[in-house]
Parts: C-alpha cells; sequence; structure tokens
C-alpha cells in the first residue's frame, strides 16, 4: 500500500473525471469574474492608457514611490529587528523555570497579542504627542513601529517557545547529561534549532510586518499606501496607484521569503536541524566546540 492510499482511497476514473470538470469549471468561472470586473472597470475609463502613463514618468517614482517604498521598508527593518529581539526574550522568558519570570512574559505576550495592532499605533501616536517623546516628524514612524515590534514580538514569542517544545526531549537531557546548564543548553543546543524549524512561520510574520506598515496610513505615516492615495489626487488614477503599489509589495515579500529560503538553507547545512539525526559532514563544529568549552575543564573529553 503507497504512503498515499493510508489517508483515502485513490480516485477511481469517475472520480478523476468529476476532478476535472470541477477544475474546468472553477477556471471557467474564474474568468467570466474577471472579465466582468475588467469589462467595469473600462465602463468608468479606470483601466484607459492615460490613467497609466504617469507611471511612466520619473516624477511619479522620484516623488512618490520610492520615498513611499524607502518609508515602508524603513518602518519594517526597524520593526523587525525589534520584533525578533523582544520575540526572543519573551518566548526564552515564558521557558524560563523561574516563575517570576515566566508569569509576566506570559501576560505581556498575551495582551499584546490580543491587541488590535492599528489600536496600539493609535496609542503610541496619542501618548508620544502628548508627552512629546519624538520630534513631529518622526512621530508617525514611532507610532508605527511601536505598534507593529509589540504585536509581532508577542507572536514572535509563541513561535520561539512551540519550536523549543516541538523539539524532542533527548535535545535537553542530552544537553543536561554532558554538563551544560539551564541557560546553555537553551542558547546553545534548543534555541537554535527551535528557530530552524519555525523558521517558516517566522518569515511568514515578518511579511505581515512588512504588509501592516499600511496601517500607518491612518496616522499620516509616508509609507507606499498614502502615496498612492496622493498619486490619485494628483493624477485621478487612484486604482492604477493601488494596483502599482500592490504588485510592489509582491515583489518585495517574494524576494523577502526567498532570502529567508536561502537563509535556512545554509542553516541547516551548518547542522542546525530541527531535531532530526546529522550527517557527519553537517555537524556544526563550532557548536561542538562552545558546548564542550562549556563545560568545567575536569569533564571536558580530553
Amino acid at each position: 500500500m503507497s504512503a498515499t492510499s493510508v489517508l483515502f482511497d485513490a480516485p477511481g476514473p469517475k472520480a478523476k473525471r468529476l476532478y476535472a470538470a470541477v477544475g474546468v469549471g472553477s477556471i471557467v468561472v474564474l474568468l467570466l469574474i474577471l472579465w466582468f470586473v475588467i469589462a467595469k472597470l473600462n465602463e468608468k475609463e479606470q483601466l484607459t492608457a492615460a490613467k497609466w502613463k504617469p507611471f511612466l514618468t520619473a516624477e511619479i517614482w522620484t516623488e512618490y514611490l520610492i520615498p513611499g517604498l524607502i518609508g515602508t521598508l524603513t518602518a519594517a527593518a526597524i520593526a523587525v529587528v525589534l520584533s525578533l529581539t523582544i520575540g526572543i526574550l519573551l518566548g526564552v522568558g515564558r521557558l524560563s523555570g523561574a516563575v517570576w519570570i515566566r508569569w509576566p512574559c506570559g501576560i505581556v505576550v498575551e495582551f499584546f497579542r490580543a491587541v488590535p495592532v492599528l489600536m496600539m499605533m493609535l496609542f503610541a501616536y496619542a501618548l508620544f504627542g502628548y508627552y512629546d517623546l519624538f520630534p513631529s516628524e518622526r512621530l508617525p514612524l514611532a507610532a508605527v513601529v511601536f505598534g507593529l515590534m509589540f504585536y509581532n514580538g508577542a507572536v514572535v514569542a509563541e513561535l520561539v517557545r512551540s519550536g523549543v517544545h516541538s523539539l524532542p526531549k533527548g535535545q535537553n537531557e542530552a544537553a543536561l547529561a554532558i554538563g551544560l546548564t539551564t541557560q546553555k543548553t537553551m542558547r546553545l543546543v534548543l534555541l537554535p534549532q527551535a528557530i530552524t524549524a519555525m523558521l517558516p512561520a517566522i518569515v511568514g510574520q515578518l511579511v505581515v510586518i512588512l504588509k501592516d506598515t499600511a496601517l500607518g496610513y491612518i496616522i499620516t505615516y509616508e509609507e507606499l499606501l498614502r502615496k498612492a492615495e496622493q498619486i490619485g489626487n494628483f493624477k485621478s488614477n487612484l486604482l492604477p496607484a493601488l494596483i502599482v503599489v500592490g504588485a510592489i509589495f509582491v515583489v518585495v515579500n517574494y524576494f523577502l521569503g526567498l532570502g529567508a529560503v536561502k537563509v535556512e538553507q545554509r542553516m541547516r547545512r551548518r547542522g542546525r536541524s530541527a531535531g532530526g539525526p546529522l550527517a557527519p559532514d553537517q555537524i556544526d563544529q563550532t557548536a561542538v566546540a562552545a558546548a564542550a568549552a562549556a563545560l568545567p575543564p575536569q569533564e571536558q573529553i580530553r
């Protein structure tokens, strides 16, 4: 019995014909919907060449799209670094054996996971403005980063905790058996493997950070969505502007995911597996040396 037939029976001739008919029907329906939408947009003259011509000029790119992209990437980059830092710290804190560390970290994580990102941005914008904590030109950026940092940091903390719990218990037991402390076991053995195991989910959260920078539009942050609105008001082509900005987001997110795949492959080549057996050439000799050096002198292997 094949691996695919364990969970369900292989489709017969009638089922295959039914699946093919459903697939063809779905494609036809999607094409009809697409045709209807394009026809309605043409009726409103939203897809004429004149609406798209401004995007062939340097002015639109240098004055609107490129500054908007820089604003989006700036907020996303700062939020990514801070989110990963806070997320790892909170995730490790939730795994701590000390109740006075574990409980506060758990409360912080659950609170910021429950509060909407936009609400945190609005709160930070009002708070920072009331106490004049940032210059007026930096206030929207600070509020956007605040909301993204704490919400996504809480999510990353849960990913880290889930990644550590998904590892075989033998990983922790073996590290403790050779004399590593709990802290060094977490730092040298468990955490690198957990991050590798949860890397696809973490990358997905980084994509969410990049997209959620568009919420800064509400608090006047100069990012891509606000620039699209400005282009639409200036050239009366809001829909094409939104389509172009959406395409920019797709391209940036694609390259972000591609970079993450390269990082994951590099980590796996260095031996940062997710708890599975490693071939001799996959063992991370640096980590082995660090673990051996962490042992008391009398217990180190000679």
